[in-house]
């Protein structure tokens, strides 16, 4: 009685549960449609006959029975996961087009054409490397051949524009100062010497002055009234036998003392109201004019292509020494600047061809870093050469895969000297090159090379 009982609740149970699903499945059509009915309805059939399995009793022992079981739901799951997806409504893209009408059957007449569906089109796949970190000597190769290298055509122009204007001024001097000794007239710029020029637009004149070494002696820098070692004086000698007037440049004398004030002023005066200027320019395709307000004799190129500066500089060589006529600033007269560039140029090419060394390729470095930089750019030229001079007497390893290796020890270096305020010349070491600069651009120029040393790539950044 009480398994009658059991059995009769069961199958109330499922009546109950089966009148819900009979109820769903005829309201399914209305709510979701043909094909929305017929997929609840087979999802339905198989948690049905889920249900029914487990809540009938099992055949305890036999394997028969168990196996039929396991096929059916193996079965009932092929059931669910075949069982079809409703299509997709289609979405209007524009609102103005009207929705597509259903397809019209065939006409008995008209064949029925295959429709080939074709594959989307593969999207291609672009592989995405991590960016490659440079090196710093990878840096500072590619900062020298995309920044520092002065294009030939350019150069070119600009070194013969040099070369017809230093004629034109000879051909002017012989005439208008006959005279006067002047020696041939001479370019002397990095452009010439591959050591450090940004671009063609700077030239030096070089106007050699011949004096008699009999009446004319030199007096070293401690002597002089500045006390600087760097600088030097002319002195004409024997006035007593040899009376003024004896040498040609008497004329210039001040005080017994060649003064290299009154000789540029004679020439500025030259250059500025004697020569023309105009006529010069358009023989040469170019516009010239000699800058006026300017202590230095200068001129000013101005080209289609190229625009270019060019200085002249009276130059004295005695006893082994090379005199410029460019006094310090002030009250100063009768002062000649002892010049280094040409034993610098001369002794860095000298060690990197014993070695096969990039001291020239690192000093053209340093030279475009601290031209282009606003608080170093009075490092630039002769106090870098003499730096990379030194370190090149403590540091034999010069090679090219050591340039990192040397222009940070060369920033290393300038620290210390801008620490100390000193930087001997390497030809002189009673001369500081660090003179001339004030405590307030020290400061600045030790600060911001400090900074460099721990990241040089702070110096290759555009300014």
């Amino acid at each position: 009685m009480a398994e009658f009982t059991g059995q009769r609740g069961k199958r109330q149970e499922d009546g109950g549960l089966g009148s819900v699903l009979d109820l769903l499945l005829a309201n399914a059509r209305l709510v979701l449609g043909v094909t929305g009915a017929a997929v609840l309805a087979i999802a339905t059939l198989a948690v049905k006959r889920l249900i029914d399995r487990a809540t009938s009793p099992r055949d305890e022992g036999d394997p028969k029975a168990e196996q039929k079981t396991l096929e059916e739901s193996w079965q009932d799951l092929a059931l669910i996961k075949a069982t079809p997806k409703p299509p997709k409504k289609q979405r209007r893209e524009d609102l103005s087009e009207p929705l597509l009408s259903p397809a019209l059957p065939p006409s008995p007449g008209e064949a029925l054409e295959p429709r080939v569906c074709s594959a989307p089109p593969e999207t291609p796949q672009v592989e995405f490397s991590p960016p490659r970190c440079l090196t710093l000597q990878e840096k500072l190769l590619s900062h020298y051949s995309s920044r520092l290298a002065v294009p030939e055509a350019q150069a070119s122009l600009a070194l013969q524009l040099a070369r017809s204007i230093c004629a034109q001024l000879q051909n002017f001097l012989q005439i208008k100062c006959p005279e006067l000794p002047f020696s041939s007239l001479f370019l002397s710029s990095p452009l010439l010497d591959g050591l450090g020029a940004l671009a063609a637009d700077h030239v030096h004149l070089m106007l050699p002055v011949i004096l008699d070494a009999a009446l004319w002696s030199l007096i070293p820098g401690e002597d002089t009234v500045v006390r600087n070692p760097q600088y030097w004086m002319i002195k004409r000698t024997d006035l007593e036998y040899f009376p003024r007037g004896r040498s040609p440049w008497d004329r210039f004398i001040v005080g017994r003392y060649l003064s290299s004030n009154v000789l540029n002023e004679t020439l500025h005066k030259m250059l500025v109201a004697s020569i023309n200027w105009p006529a010069i320019g358009s023989l040469l395709g170019s516009v010239i004019h000699p800058v006026v307000a300017s202590q230095e004799l200068k001129l000013e190129v101005k080209h289609d292509q190229v625009e270019l500066s060019i200085t002249l500089f009276p130059v004295v060589e005695m006893e082994d020494k090379v005199l410029l006529a460019a006094p310090p600033e002030g009250l100063v007269e009768n002062l000649w600047l002892e010049s280094f560039y040409r034993a610098e140029v001369s002794k860095v090419k000298e060690l990197d061809a014993g070695d096969a060394g990039a001291r020239q390729r690192c000093l053209c470095i340093l030279n475009g870093i601290c031209k282009s930089h606003p608080s170093l750019h009075k490092l630039s030229g002769s106090p870098l050469t003499h730096v990379i001079l030194h370190l090149s007497a403590a540091s034999s390893d010069w090679a090219e895969e050591s340039l990192a290796d040397r222009f940070q020890q060369v920033l290393e270096e300038l620290v210390g000297y801008l620490e100390k305020g000193i930087l001997p010349s390497y030809f002189n070491h009673k001369i500081n090159l660090f003179c001339e600069l004030l405590e307030e651009e020290i400061d600045e120029m030790g600060f911001t090379l400090y900074r460099a040393i721990s990241e040089p790539e702070l110096l290759l950044k555009e300014k």
